[in-house]
């Protein structure tokens, strides 16, 4: 019997049973295995541009300094049943309030904390601080490629590659996927398409479209950045799989806005089964120098779209979470002490997030250098303990599959956080 014909039989078989009612549990457990063997494991990398204050968003509660350098902009400590503070986790950590929608995914060990993580390097510009990040490489701005792209490309060669390996939702392709890899960006699930003199959408002008060859030097740049790789069987292929058809599932509800959309639509391209591996969305307005506020304000809100989104995501796909890994990532955190303009300027650590697939959570990871003016960085900022390039490979490599070798030039990581069993 061919595996295509047992596959076949398997899971007919197993579907019949169970229409009949009765159903041998190893051939349900064959059936859930064999599709869940066609399936890829799925990064979905977030990024928050303008440097997040990982002290408000898993606000070290349990630190005598912390509230002593925060002032105005402290985030009230945790007091069961009182609404607007620290949602605490572990007795020592907790969440900013408008992280709450997150604690169900902390308190079913699906979603991790690495606090004090971040870059060796020391630059306090957010730009270069940003390209380090995605390209690997603290320090180097030579490198012509980013991480995520390296780990892909370097992984095992399969038969049959999707074009949409490698998804950004956004009109530009972010450096952490620019390399060897096809990478795909697109601002829209339901408009991607080629169309002469523009990006990967539809809209363009009737009869615009012509032969494959008069388009393909600026359809191939446009829509798969220069890839060259089946541009027009890519449009055919999203267009017949239709995910923009698929509605939020399990009552999931997306916050409105750019990230919200974002996440629905990367959920849409896993549930539509189009070969996706890595899914990137960035957002922004972290950057608060001035009135960050505390449980109310500026930060209260960002956060709490933060939250509801990853949230919504996770009800979103459900069972399929356990494909998926989330993890967020920010360029450098805020000072440790509160700024005249009630702000925080550039830091250096933060916290980042990990959820969904194997990671081992409902645990704070890394070592908790302390806030005292002695064990700060510079005297101002929360130490770096856990190298981002540590965490980031212990994802690839555990999840994805991906070498380590490849993925960060020169660094070897001493020790990784352990997110993984």
């Amino acid at each position: 019997m061919s595996e295509c014909t047992r596959r076949s039989f398997v899971k007919g078989g197993a579907l019949a049973l169970v229409a009949l009612g009765s159903v041998p549990r190893f051939l349900v457990r064959t059936a859930l295995a064999e599709e869940r063997a066609g399936r890829p494991q799925v990064l979905i990398a977030i990024f928050q541009r303008g440097a997040v204050d990982g002290l408000s968003m898993v606000v070290p509660h349990g630190d005598p300094d912390y509230y002593g350098a925060r002032g105005s902009i402290a985030i009230a400590r945790p007091a069961p049943g009182a609404a607007e503070t620290t949602v605490d986790l572990d007795g020592f950590f907790g969440l900013h309030p408008s992280l709450a929608p997150l604690k169900p995914l902390w308190d079913d060990r699906r979603l991790a904390v690495v606090h004090a993580c971040g870059s060796t390097d020391t630059t306090r510009s957010h730009f270069d601080a940003q390209d380090y990040m995605e390209s690997g490489t603290p320090g180097v701005k030579s490198t012509p490629d980013g991480w995520l792209a390296r780990g892909l490309a370097a992984m095992p060669a399969r038969e049959r590659v999707s074009p949409f390996r490698a998804v950004s939702l956004g009109a530009a392709l972010p450096r952490i996927l620019r390399g060897d890899v096809g990478a795909v960006a697109m601002s829209s699930v339901s408009e991607f398409d080629v169309k002469e003199g523009g990006p990967a959408m539809t809209g363009g002008r009737p009869g615009a479209r012509q032969g494959f060859e008069s388009l393909y030097e600026k359809g191939v740049r446009d829509l798969l950045y220069g890839t060259g790789r089946e541009t027009f069987e890519a449009v055919k292929m999203l267009k017949a799989a239709a995910p923009q058809r698929l509605a939020p599932a399990n009552g999931a509800v997306y916050p409105r806005g750019r990230f919200g959309e974002s996440l629905r639509q990367i959920a849409q391209l896993i549930r539509a089964d189009v070969g996706l591996e890595v899914a990137f969305a960035d957002v922004g307005g972290w950057d608060t120098h001035a009135g960050q506020g505390n449980e109310r304000g500026q930060l209260a809100t960002r956060l709490r779209e933060f939250g509801e989104g990853l949230a919504a995501l996770d009800r979103d796909l459900g069972p399929r979470m356990s494909d998926v890994v989330v993890l967020t990532m920010s360029e450098f955190g805020r000072t440790v002490r509160e700024n005249g303009n009630r702000g925080t300027d550039h830091g250096h650590a933060t916290a980042m997030l990990a959820l969904g697939g194997g990671v081992k959570g409902g645990r704070v990871y890394g070592r908790w250098p302390g806030l005292r003016r002695e064990q700060l960085f510079e005297g101002r900022d929360l130490a770096v303990t856990t190298d981002f390039r540590a965490l980031f490979t212990e994802v690839a490599v555990r999840h994805l599959g991906a070498p380590a070798a490849p993925l960060f030039p020169g660094f070897q990581a001493s020790a990784r956080p352990g997110l993984f069993a």
